[in-house]
């Protein structure tokens, strides 16, 4: 990985809580799909484990895993937990975006 992917405290903080949650779920899966208003979009899954190739970033007991394709979409971004007046969500601060959509779970390259 060229660039690290990081993860805020904030969101460490919430998937802790989030999994802590769930029997069967242990991280975090975050990953780019095709499709979406700007042409890529994140997902974001419950997962009990990371696949043997996916990269894993651990913070503060909370784990995220990243499958190698979705890697190069996310190589240099940062993963956040925002909580303002349009609800509470994941963010990806990606700085490779060129645009995005209003809800920022969509974007462009």
């Amino acid at each position: 990985m060229s660039e690290p992917i990081t993860v805020t405290e904030r969101a460490a903080k919430r998937i802790a809580e989030i999994v802590a949650g769930e029997s069967a779920a242990r991280a975090l899966r975050i990953s780019v799909e095709g499709g979406g208003c700007s042409g890529f979009q994140y997902k974001f899954d419950l997962v009990p484990d990371a696949a043997d190739d996916d990269v894993v970033l651990e913070r503060a007991g909370a784990k995220v895993v990243i499958d190698q394709v979705s890697l190069g979409f996310l190589a240099g971004s940062e993963i956040d937990f925002v909580d303002d007046l349009i609800g509470a969500s994941f963010r990806v601060n990606n700085p490779k975006a060129t645009a995005s959509c209003g809800c920022g779970t969509s974007f462009s390259i």
